[in-house]
């Protein structure tokens, strides 16, 4: 018998004993809790519906809290036991520790900002270089503020027009509600300035360099209902050194009688060292388009601030940007696509305005006025451009890119010449760039230091599914060089599908390599709801038309199995936030089609989130059941309600952060529940609860390399890869 013989007798047998033995260490594990069932039947317009885990909803409760803590414990017992959960996260932390992680990158004079994690290092902290050459120097460490043993992130940030100030805000536990803290730059030194209640970002300064505006969350009385939290939004005036409780509110609900709004408006601010006024944007959060308005700064301390309107919501504007007395703006007005019109700032006429930018094939995403043009981005086929458009000759032309790769505008400031830009792509690092329009040419800043992660070895391709009504949509399938086209790769498709989001355009990923290097394929869907044809592609997928996603979806699914890339015991889904009304709704219509299920802090009883306290500002996008239309538009798109007793479901994962602001924890609870008790195949239904965290922003580098780990393992175990 020859060596090579007994070593694959060896690997045969020791591997059987490893299968066996994580089998009884799974099966000698006692099963996840069952949660009571206490039906609550509400009536809505005539139509009963009955909900057996209402209670949950209260989120605070001893009993939630302890049926959570075990599922959360049975669940990481689970997915510690799995065979290749080791391998993959040790392969993960390599990959991402291999190089500087730098984002966010800004500029005031000679002075670069930016957030940088060392591979070292777990979360992001604020640095300073003078110059693109100058040493760098450490501004804030958010895990060294307090001292007090809990874990910190930065939620957001601004600099002073000059330079000497940063605010920032910081959160707790990967949370997004947090305080405002100031920081001298030339020093280092914390000036003591602190503002709680704050979450729509760290301020914006004004030009004097000593005060900034704000957005304040209300203060509630005791037994406030939990949506009460982000309505009636103000913005503060804040001077430094003073007592922001005694600070000006200037702009928001009932503070000025000339400019009155709907509670669950936002008011968002910005300011421009060059501009005398103050810009407003009015949004719910979430709607594509927005009313402006603009104040003078003269008349910040004035008992009564006057503003003036200069866009309304009936104009579709998603954007603005401003140049002298010329107003332009991106609308999707009669142009899904949307189109850059101009106008005067002083006079507007926007049934006047001329067009400057038409979208054509692509789609335009943003815009940018800089001292020598007007730079617009647009997006075509999942990669995106960016345009120089000469202010007088009014001629349009893309800029020049170094090499192929998708362009997304960088922070610049609107006094300067050309533009900074980021480039891309699946399987090359993003790099950061400056446009110089006197040479026509791009340079790299050297700022984002390219990763060494190697992905050669790594192919995709853009490919189109034919929906249940002809529509074809877009899809990027990306795989290991190689790849055998026989039905039996395990296979993750991604969807989002809402606010108008695209989901196919590149993104470097080297977190995604292992499971990539081991023969599994990724795939993103641009399924209807998302951004990738523009409004119209939203509205597609948006309220009563949102039945369109899970259907887009399911054709995506369909494609890959005619085209033998997968089938269906290896195809697994994914959907994060919203996206959890997607993977929901998939697995409850079409069970059968899949082979494992990832449901990443998901909106999954769509009907009842507009009792959350983030659920009234996402109305506009899905609906209100306080209208007979909205409740049966919001029923329909109600993944929860749909599962069915006795149905074999796929194995689903689900995952929550307890201090998620966004979408509440009781989602992901109630839906684990709901599929446990309903299930007969007798897949797992695990909920992961992280109880440092939240929706996913402010997580540390170990946090999301062992959830990746948890994912990746979890469907490599259920898709049995090359079986």
């Amino acid at each position: 018998m020859s060596d090579t013989t007994n070593i694959t007798r060896s690997k045969l047998f020791f591997g059987g004993i490893f299968s066996a033995i994580f089998a009884l260490q799974i099966f000698a594990q006692t099963a996840p809790p069952v949660a009571p069932v206490r039906n609550v039947t509400d009536d809505y317009f005539g139509v009963k519906i009955t909900d057996p885990y209402r209670w949950m909803e209260d989120s605070k409760s001893d009993e939630l809290q302890k049926w959570m803590r075990a599922q959360a414990d049975y669940a990481d017992n689970y997915l510690k036991h799995l065979p290749m959960r080791d391998d993959l996260l040790r392969r993960i932390n390599e990959v991402t520790a291999a190089s500087v992680s730098v984002s966010g990158i800004h500029q005031r004079g000679n002075l670069f900002f930016y957030l940088q994690r060392a591979p070292d290092q777990q979360d992001f902290n604020l640095y300073v270089r003078e110059g693109l050459t100058g040493a760098e120097r450490l501004l804030v460490d958010p895990n060294k503020i307090l001292n007090d043993g809990k874990r910190y992130s930065i939620g957001s940030w601004n600099i002073s027009w000059d330079g000497k100030y940063v605010s920032y805000l910081i959160a707790q536990g990967g949370g997004e509600n947090g305080e405002i803290h100031v920081i001298e730059v030339i020093t280092g030194k914390d000036i003591n300035e602190r503002i709680d209640r704050t979450r729509f970002g760290a301020g914006n300064w004004l030009p004097d360099g000593k005060s900034f505006l704000y957005n304040r969350l209300q203060k509630l009385p005791e037994g406030a209902a939990p949506t009460d939290i982000y309505q009636k939004s103000r913005v503060y005036l804040h001077v430094l050194g003073t007592n922001p409780d005694n600070d000006k509110a200037v702009f928001g609900f009932d503070v000025n009688p000339n400019a009155k709004f709907d509670r669950k408006l936002l008011p968002w601010e910005s300011t421009n060292p060059t501009q005398n006024f103050v810009l407003i944007n009015l949004n719910p959060g979430v709607a594509p388009n927005s009313e402006f308005y603009i104040a003078p700064l003269a008349a910040l301390n004035q008992k009564s601030i006057p503003s003036r309107k200069i866009v309304s919501f009936d104009d579709e504007v998603g954007n603005l940007d401003i140049h002298g007395d010329d107003l332009y703006l991106q609308t999707y007005k009669n142009t899904p696509r949307y189109k850059i019109i101009r106008t005067s700032l002083s006079k507007p006429d926007l049934s006047k305005a001329e067009i400057v930018f038409s979208a054509g094939e692509g789609v335009i995403t943003d815009l940018k006025a800089q001292r020598d043009a007007l730079y617009v981005q647009t997006m075509d086929g999942g990669s995106y451009r960016v345009w120089r458009v000469d202010y007088k000759t009014k001629k349009a032309a893309p800029i020049k890119l170094p090499y192929e790769g998708s362009a997304t505008f960088a922070a610049t400031e609107s006094n300067a010449d050309g533009i900074y830009f980021n480039l891309g792509s699946w399987t090359t690092s993003i790099a950061h760039f400056k446009y110089d329009p006197q040479t026509e040419t791009s340079k790299p800043t050297n700022l984002i230091p390219p990763s060494p992660v190697d992905m050669s070895g790594i192919e995709f391709i853009n490919a189109k599914a034919r929906s249940y009504d002809g529509t074809m949509i877009p899809l990027v399938i990306i795989y290991k060089k190689g790849l055998k086209r026989d039905g039996r790769a395990p296979v993750l498709m991604d969807g989002y599908d809402a606010y108008g989001n695209e989901n196919t355009s590149p993104v470097f990923e080297a977190w995604d390599l292992p499971w990539l290097e081991r023969g599994g394929v990724l795939v993103y869907t641009g399924i209807r709801g998302g951004g990738e044809y523009g409004e119209e592609w939203h509205r597609a997928g948006f309220q009563k038309t949102k039945p369109n996603t899970w259907k887009d979806f399911t054709a995506c699914a369909e494609f890959l199995i005619a085209e033998k890339y997968t089938s269906p015991e290896h195809l697994g889904i994914r959907g994060r936030s919203a996206g959890g009304i997607l993977i929901s709704n998939t697995i409850a219509t079409r069970p059968e089609l899949f082979g494992a299920a990832v449901d990443n802090v998901g909106l999954n009883d769509i009907l009842r989130y507009e009792t959350t306290a983030n659920g009234v500002s996402n109305i506009p996008e899905f609906g209100t059941f306080k209208t007979e239309e909205g409740f049966r538009n919001l029923l329909a798109m109600d993944g929860y309600l749909k599962i069915k007793d006795g149905e074999k479901y796929p194995p689903v994962l689900l995952t929550m952060g307890i201090n998620d602001p966004r979408v509440d924890s009781w989602m992901s609870a109630k839906m684990a529940a709901r599929l446990q008790a309903a299930t007969s195949s007798g897949k797992p239904i695990l909920l992961r609860v992280d109880y440092d965290s939240g929706h996913g922003r402010g997580s540390s580098r170990k946090q999301r390399n062992e959830e990746q780990a948890d994912v990746f393992a979890f469907l490599f175990q259920q898709l049995k890869p090359n079986k």
